[in-house]
């Protein structure tokens, strides 16, 4: 009998050690992993830059509380502030933990404009977190469902329809801010388009709001920039970071610029364990290390060998509905719910994850190399072509 409480539909397998893009189970078979933890690995498994930084760090300090300085924190938030061009971070410990903080500053900021109710505008499909707030911000029914009442003030649209957000204004006189993810990740690899994101930044400006950007799952070049918004040639007011920043270590970053930047003040905000000596010096030598050996355009090499060679091996076969994605966060939706193709995949060696039923997600550590792209694409796309081929009934 486990006492693990029942909160995860678990594979049949338990990981004990990887190394580069590779993993091993407790029954020593290996897997090419195509997940690295939900978009978290971004050096993959027991990098050795990082494994000699965290064992350096271990012997010094692990933990001292925020009520004290940590000189690694400002070396960090300068970095990140450096690379996104805003201006100061708050450092929290996960992706809900820096949304959870993203929706405060947007209430406070309204309360500050004199908005007794602040209104967030945000998304179909969009996932933030299972807090009570973020899971309110959330769109999807199935993860709010046994847990309402859900947390006033959002109003939700379409992605990429701007004049569902105009029309949302003109209801809501209340509105202080939009909040939308640049790729949607657990929604199912939805880009929110360049020109949307520009046209976001041009009303936000207009009407006073604050354009707050989620990149805990698309950020720290994955997509072949720092941030996946920079494709788009714009600045956020505010944007959570998390998963890949740490690359493993648990960490979680508010970034704010302007008006967002200044305000919660001693007593608004705070956490115990965010911004420990650890996570952020596992998060320096992220940095470090993407910059030293060019990850992020390596991410963008590797993620179109990827997408390129499914639509190469798969032009002839019927159901395949969109591959979309940047670098190396690629969805390959499918006509159908394909859930067992995690296990057949698994079968062969390849660790991938289904989302939004139909989409197959796939989000490799960045130290991926065009071998282990090709060895993805050569495992992956005779299981989607058996699937998409065998009846229909069969499939369901």
């Amino acid at each position: 009998m486990s006492h693990i409480m029942n909160t995860y539909a678990r594979q049949p397998i338990s990981l004990t050690h990887g190394d580069g893009a590779w993993v091993w189970d407790t029954e020593g078979r290996r897997y090419l992993d195509g997940l690295s933890g939900i978009a978290v690995n971004t050096l993959g498994h027991n990098h050795p830059k990082l494994v000699a930084a965290l064992q350096d760090q271990v012997t010094k300090l692990i933990h001292t509380s925020n009520i004290y300085g940590i000189p690694l924190g400002e070396q960090l938030a300068t970095r990140l502030c450096e690379l996104s061009g805003m201006e100061n971070v708050f450092f929290c410990n996960s992706g809900l933990e820096a949304n959870e903080a993203a929706i405060k500053i947007a209430r406070k900021y309204g309360h500050d404009k004199g908005i007794d109710q602040p209104q967030i505008i945000v998304y179909e499909k969009a996932f933030h977190g299972r807090s009570l707030a973020t899971l309110s911000a959330t769109g999807n029914v199935k993860v709010q469902k046994g847990f309402e009442p859900l947390v006033p003030g959002f109003v939700r649209v379409p992605l990429n329809d701007i004049a569902a957000i105009e029309a949302a204004a003109e209801a809501n006189p209340s509105i202080t801010a939009v909040f939308l993810e640049a790729i949607q990740g657990e929604g199912g690899i939805n880009p929110a388009r360049v020109e949307y994101l520009q046209a976001l930044r041009k009303l936000c400006d207009e009407r006073g709001w604050l354009l707050m950007i989620d990149e805990v799952q698309c950020g720290i070049g994955r997509t072949g920039k720092w941030f996946a918004h920079q494709w788009a040639g714009i600045l956020p007011d505010v944007m959570p970071l998390a998963k890949g920043l740490g690359s493993g270590l648990p960490i979680g970053a508010v970034v704010a610029r302007g008006v967002a930047a200044k305000v919660f003040s001693p007593g608004n905000h705070g956490t115990t364990f965010g911004g420990n000596p650890l996570a952020m010096r596992a998060g320096l030598t992220t940095l470090q290390v993407m910059e030293e050996d060019d990850l992020m355009a390596n991410a963008a090499h590797c993620g179109q060998i990827i997408v390129d060679g499914i639509r190469s091996h798969l032009a002839d076969v019927s159901g395949i509905a969109e591959i979309r994605g940047q670098g190396l966060m690629i969805g390959i939706e499918l006509d159908r719910p394909c859930p067992e193709l995690v296990g057949r995949a698994r079968e062969a060696g390849l660790l991938i994850n289904v989302t939004a039923d139909k989409v197959i997600r796939l989000l490799p550590p960045l130290i991926f190399t065009p071998e282990h792209a090709q060895q993805l694409v050569d495992i992956l796309a005779p299981i989607i072509r058996g699937f998409l081929t065998q009846p229909q009934a069969a499939a369901a």
